[in-house]
């Protein structure tokens, strides 16, 4: 081909130009409307995502709607005018605390997940027999998802108290139960928080023989109480022939989430379910004693090497290797740190985070300064030996003095009022819902 015949004409290049310039307009009209359609796409699915889970947008500086924070208490019980501490034995006539029962929604947790897969991999069963296995416990998850919690608060079933020596305890019981029951109906919020039930009954031992439910407080009492639940097991023949370790790390005493979902719903709904409690500063400070101010091959190691790392300034060499020698007041420098070097533990932990008592609505609300009284009447109710009673040994650093008020007092008296006034704080709800005293701050 010659060079001359190579050339286009100007028609031709005209009629290019305008072929490739259409041809890029379709193309760019195109990716355009494939974008906004796509964009358009996510939009719709987070707002389908938000309609559906119930959450929107969390901003992480502002409460949670719905959910009773402290300052939001404080404003309702000024609004109302009322002085929400009630003492035991109240000379005039208790507020009415009327509201509707809040709802809760239990949501599947992990645990139970994993139950109703394992039915697929099981072998030996016909197909039908599999599926009617995988109902059953869909419709008993469903059964739980429709029950209001808390659980109907029951009449205690007083027809085994034979004494009528226990008539101030019981009047004090019911005094303590209603309040708590009234305390959660106001305050305990309308919103629809999941709840992972394997981990809200966790800390719940269970005595089948005489139906009981105990949730365990560790410094309050709870070593005991475990004795008294072996005895009545039949695992033991008295509560002095039981060692700490046999108490603690036998594993002789079933937990209620070691049951199925029947199980739970059964023992929830039947059984009587006690909770006993304990002034808070008063069982914190406990706690430290115990687990810093003795040898301890786990608290040391585990909490106390952190703690001093993170809130002791130029700790030595030998603090740090072993983590002895915790100070109370770097101990609640730990406590009240929204970064903690190491996570919470039990025996400092909120009763309301232990036991759920805005959940689950205990027959029995025992109290550790009148440990004993409480103990036995609750024995009594239950139909336990009449030899049995509640023992009040201390079994572990016997000679050292029982932490009381006096003895909290040496120890908030190295705080300083802020730092006082913040471990009120952090135990707020377990003061207002068992009526606990302000502390002197």
């Amino acid at each position: 081909m010659q060079p001359s015949e190579m050339v286009m004409n100007p028609k031709q290049v005209f009629l290019s130009v305008l072929i490739f310039g259409v041809a890029g307009l379709l193309l760019f009209m195109y990716l355009q409307v494939s974008i906004e359609e796509q964009h358009a796409g996510r939009v719709e699915k987070k707002r389908e995502q938000k309609v559906t889970s119930g959450w929107g947008p969390v901003n992480y500086l502002q409460p949670i709607p719905g959910i009773m924070t402290r300052e939001k208490i404080q404003e309702h019980i000024t609004n109302q005018n009322t002085k929400f501490h009630l003492p035991e034995d109240p000379k005039g006539k208790k507020e009415n605390l009327n509201s509707e029962r809040p709802t809760r929604v239990l949501t599947e947790t992990r645990h139970s997940q994993r139950e109703d897969q394992s039915l697929g991999k099981t072998t030996g069963l016909p197909t039908t027999k599999l599926a009617e296995k995988r109902q059953r416990t869909k419709t008993l998850f469903k059964k739980f998802n429709e029950m209001n919690w808390p659980l109907d608060i029951r009449p205690l079933n007083k027809t085994l108290v034979q004494d009528n020596k226990w008539k101030k305890t019981d009047e004090t019981q019911e005094k303590r139960r209603s309040f708590l029951q009234e305390f959660c109906k106001k305050y305990g919020g309308v919103s629809r928080p999941q709840s992972h039930l394997f981990h809200m009954v966790s800390r719940i031992y269970v005595e089948d023989k005489h139906k009981i439910l105990y949730c365990e407080v560790p410094k309050a009492g709870c070593s005991n109480w475990k004795r008294i639940l072996m005895v009545l097991n039949g695992l033991a023949p008295s509560t002095y022939n039981i060692s700490h370790d046999a108490v603690h790390y036998g594993k002789h005493l079933k937990k209620l989430d070691g049951f199925d979902l029947k199980g739970i719903y059964t023992r929830l709904n039947t059984y009587t379910k006690a909770v006993f409690v304990r002034d808070p500063m008063e069982r914190l400070v406990s706690a430290f004693r115990d687990k810093f101010e003795h040898p301890n091959s786990y608290y040391h190691p585990v909490f106390g090497k952190a703690i001093i790392k993170k809130y002791r300034p130029n700790a030595c060499e030998e603090a740090l290797n072993n983590g002895s020698g915790v100070q109370f007041k770097e101990f609640i420098h730990y406590l009240l740190d929204s970064h903690r070097p190491v996570g919470m533990d039990i025996h400092w932990e909120k009763v309301s985070k232990l036991c759920y008592p805005c959940l689950i609505n205990y027959d029995f609300v025992g109290k550790f300064e009148t440990l004993e009284e409480d103990a036995n009447y609750f024995l009594q109710l239950i139909g336990a030996p009449k030899e049995l009673k509640f023992p009040n040994f201390k079994d572990r650093h016997s000679s050292d003095e029982r932490t009381n008020a006096q003895v909290v007092r040496q120890y908030l008296k190295d705080l300083t009022r802020t730092e006082r006034q913040l471990i009120y704080d952090f135990y707020y709800l377990d003061y207002l819902m068992f009526n606990y005293t302000t502390p002197f701050l």
